[in-house]
């Protein structure tokens, strides 16, 4: 498990490795990029939820249609 010593440490060397203009504009797009990846999961679970409400509703006139 890191320590803090070790999470400091690694913070400068971050900061010396990208300068700090570009620690804020890495910060911004990880966060435009969670956002586009919870948008993705929400839109995908409303698909899913209805397309098993058409599967369902297929599957009910199928079965009338054959008796």
């Amino acid at each position: 498990m890191l320590g803090s010593k070790e999470i400091i440490i690694i913070a400068i060397i971050v900061l010396v490795l990208f300068g700090s203009a570009a620690i804020p504009k890495f910060a911004k797009s990880l966060g435009l990029a969670k956002k586009e990846f919870e948008k993705g999961l929400k839109e995908s679970e409303e698909s899913d939820e209805t397309s098993n409400s058409n599967d369902a509703s297929s599957d009910n006139n199928n079965t009338s249609k054959d008796a």
